[in-house]
């Protein structure tokens, strides 16, 4: 297919020469580079590249979409959707969950790849965490600005966003923070199945972080893993707990009944090489899977205090920059 080099981009580093594809995560154990995508329901592909280089991204051409997006989810059936979780949540089932929908497009993929879509989220859309991963029949361009985990040696570290406004306005309200302070307390027993116990804080609770068109809220979870932990114990967290809800379990029923299969959306993405990694959460990502469909997901956290339609509409912000930059009509 047209432009589909298998290839790996994310922070300045560029991996090339394929050598292997397995979903096995014991083979991430090696000391080799592996690009990494694992999907929200757990699918992983990770590749492994013998060529890694400090590089700019190679600039692609991108030919702008002219049609309409199709959503997975009408205005009316995502309202209903938030309604029903908030019962669930008056029934003491659940206390948040991330509710989204998908986007789809028509792509004539034997023209171009979504390489040159990711050229323009590079400039359009700078993020700490853009990501372009091409193997096989899957091909992913992410503008994420969600960290899911860092690690450097035996020190691990998550940076779940919850909290969302727009970039003119100044503070967040307390919606957003008993929503952050939720997803991390879920962040905190997430990391203490696979840290060393008492090592696990908080060192930084409801940073305001700025981003193309609206700033998030964030915050920091860190800390010691295990002795001789694997990798696959590590990946066995995902899906990240800022995408999914509390109690997890619960959050990713009510996601499954709702929304079907994510895919890649609201996975892990990044890379893993020995004892080090940078993963991102696969929030404002693109993605084909080898079809003629280019694909985008957006969502919002819900919880008690939600209103559906500033929900509905808080999926329609996160997108809105976005799908501009590819083009077509939402």
């Amino acid at each position: 297919m047209f432009g589909r080099e298998s290839q790996f981009w994310m922070g300045g580093i560029r991996a090339t020469n394929l050598k292997e594809v397995t979903d096995d995560p014991a083979k991430l154990d090696d000391g080799s580079f592996w690009a990494v995508s694992v999907s929200f329901e757990g699918k992983a592909i990770f590749a492994k590249f013998s060529d890694v280089e400090s590089k700019e991204f190679p600039k692609a051409e991108w030919n702008e979409l002219t049609g309409s997006w199709k959503s997975s989810l009408t205005e009316i059936e995502y309202m209903a959707y938030v309604s029903a979780i908030k019962e669930s949540i008056a029934e003491g089932g659940v206390y948040q969950v991330n509710a989204c929908r998908q986007l789809d497009h028509p792509l004539r993929i034997e023209e171009q790849s979504i390489a040159g879509l990711f050229s323009q989220l590079l400039k359009g859309n700078p993020a700490p965490y853009s990501c372009y991963f091409n193997v096989e029949e899957l091909e992913i361009a992410s503008a994420s600005p969600e960290r899911f985990l860092k690690r450097v040696g035996s020190a691990i570290l998550t940076s779940p966003i919850k909290g969302t406004i727009r970039q003119n306005e100044d503070s967040f309200g307390e919606k957003d923070k008993a929503e952050n302070l939720m997803i991390v307390d879920l962040m905190r027993n997430d990391l203490g199945r696979i840290c060393k116990a008492g090592t696990v804080d908080v060192p930084e609770l409801f940073r305001h972080e700025k981003h193309p068109g609206i700033t998030h809220l964030v915050s920091d979870v860190q800390g010691e893993l295990r002795d001789a932990i694997s990798w696959g114990e590590i990946l066995s967290i995902i899906p990240p707990g800022s995408v999914s809800g509390a109690p997890k379990s619960a959050a990713v029923s009510i996601i499954e009944e709702y929304e079907g299969v994510r895919g890649p959306y609201c996975g892990a993405l990044g890379w893993i090489q020995g004892d080090r990694a940078e993963l991102s959460v696969a929030i404002r990502t693109f993605w084909n899977n080898g079809d003629s469909i280019l694909r985008f997901g957006t969502g919002a956290g819900i919880t008690w205090g939600s209103d559906p339609a500033a929900e509905w509409e808080e999926t329609e912000l996160k997108a809105r920059h976005l799908i501009s930059l590819a083009g077509g009509q939402l």
